[in-house]
């Protein structure tokens, strides 16, 4: 059979009702909708992560993050040969790319800034975007608009973060001369009409992600959302449709759109007003509960679509699905030879053609390193049992059959099915490493005391030194 081209598109912090087919009235997304459609939309797709960086190690590995320790966000750090996705992983784009596929990445990478973790060392024959977690939207964002430090002797969060940075394309400097989604978009339209079939492409959209910016057109567009932060937030969302409209154009007219397997999902839900974030309300995770950061639904239930003309008929899926799907689907198709390291994911594939029947995952796992690493959540067809140390939830446990929103805690009700989940997660558990890196308040200040002690020795040995007498 012929190998088939592989589109990833991932959204950052998109709400899971924020789409119009999940639900969406108020948001406009035609292409999106077009596509899932005519696609198999996961009515329980997952992914392993409730924020942005271990969620995208574990999509791009195809092994969860927990299995290698990285649990925590990449701080933008260009000199750390250590801050990023270990190189004792391969990524799925390598592997595709050693047999044959020509690879791309488009956006944002978040996965380290050292050398040893450029995309284009860690198996991206392209790369156009930004290394950092977070990125401003126009071009004037990449002026000399950075903040200066504060009192506390800190810098905002998008400085720290090189979000201010010019783009990098490949090796070098990147031009950006329009609204950034609208940019990406048209780089992942050109790599599209140029690449030679086979290629995978990862558009990796920072869309609707912080900071709110849009064009003042679109937000227009939405003036009937009272809510003006909820309204640039749509027309976030709206830009990033017609972008994917723009490479779904590019597929049509270049002849590849049919053997052109697409996935769709969020990095993780969108943001969720936590007492440490208590304004962030602009995203609509409905029916679920709470939203980024958090274990319940709301924080890693997302949008989830694969779409694929010549293989796959419109329709919905309901057995669990994990982002780690995505490479074990794309290598099982790209006839990759099997790696040391098995993969955790499934080829989805057989099971939505109909020839497997019955769930892909038998359970799904969570670990987060916050709370003294006391943060877990197993979930199987039909229960959730889970951990975290948020308003309201502690430890909880649902039927995920009678009651999948979450709104009635269980907890301590039905022992046996309860140790039943907690042996599952335990052996899953067993297999996996401590988390490894810094958090990134922890991990800039500790970099901010290097500096600042590196400094103050230098400037002890300076006094200590005898100056030059000149005879």
């Amino acid at each position: 059979m012929e190998k088939p081209n592989i589109l990833l598109i991932l959204a950052d912090d998109l709400g899971y009702a924020d789409t119009g087919f999940t639900g969406a009235n108020d948001i406009k997304t035609p292409n999106l909708d077009q596509l899932a459609n005519a696609g198999v939309v996961m009515n329980n797709g997952y992914v392993t992560h409730p924020y942005c960086g271990p969620s995208r190690a574990g999509l791009l590995v195809g092994r969860h993050q927990a299995r290698f320790g990285a649990e925590s966000n990449n701080t933008y750090s260009p000199f750390d040969n250590y801050m990023g996705l270990p190189v004792t992983e391969k990524t799925f784009a390598k592997r595709l790319q050693e047999v044959g596929y020509r690879t791309g990445i488009v956006g944002k990478w978040h996965l380290g800034a050292a050398p040893p973790f450029h995309p284009n060392n860690r198996g991206f024959d392209h790369f156009y975007g930004f290394l950092s977690g977070g990125r401003a939207y126009f071009p004037e964002g990449t002026s000399n608009k950075v903040p200066l430090v504060n009192d506390k002797g800190q810098n905002d969060y998008m400085a720290n973060e090189g979000g201010y940075l010019p783009l990098v394309r490949n090796g070098g400097a990147g031009e950006l001369t329009e609204y950034l989604t609208t940019a990406l978009s048209r780089d992942a339209a050109k790599f599209v009409t140029e690449s030679k079939d086979p290629f995978f492409l990862f558009l990796s959209y920072n869309a609707p992600h912080a900071p709110l910016e849009a064009p003042e057109e679109t937000i227009k567009k939405y003036q009937a959302i009272e809510d003006p932060e909820r309204r640039i937030y749509a027309a976030m969302i709206d830009e990033m449709d017609a972008g994917i409209g723009m490479v779904v154009d590019a597929l049509k007219a270049s002849g590849k759109y049919d053997n052109t397997l697409i996935f769709f999902l969020s990095d993780n839900g969108g943001v969720y007003p936590e007492y440490w974030m208590p304004d962030s309300d602009w995203a609509d995770n409905t029916p679920f509960r709470r939203g980024k950061v958090s274990l319940q639904e709301g924080g890693v239930h997302v949008p989830f679509f694969l779409h694929w003309p010549q293989k796959l008929k419109p329709g919905e899926f309901d057995g669990l699905v994990s982002a780690l799907d995505v490479a074990a689907t794309a290598l099982a198709l790209g006839n990759a030879p099997a790696q040391e390291k098995a993969l955790d994911g499934v080829n989805l594939i057989p099971y939505l053609t109909g020839e497997k029947q019955g769930s892909p995952h038998k359970a799904l796992f969570w670990h987060l390193e916050e709370g003294d690493g006391n943060t877990w959540a197993v979930r199987t067809e039909d229960a959730k049992y889970m951990h975290q140390t948020l308003p309201g939830v502690g430890r909880s446990y649902f039927d995920m059959r009678e009651d999948p929103y979450e709104q009635n805690n269980l907890v301590d009700q039905f022992p046996e099915r309860q140790s039943e989940l907690a042996e599952l997660w335990n052996q899953w558990n067993a297999g996996n490493q401590q988390n490894v890196l810094m958090q990134a308040y922890e991990y800039q200040k500790a970099r901010q005391d290097f500096y600042k002690s590196l400094y103050e020795e230098r400037v002890k040995q300076a006094k200590e030194r005898k100056p030059i007498v000149v005879q």
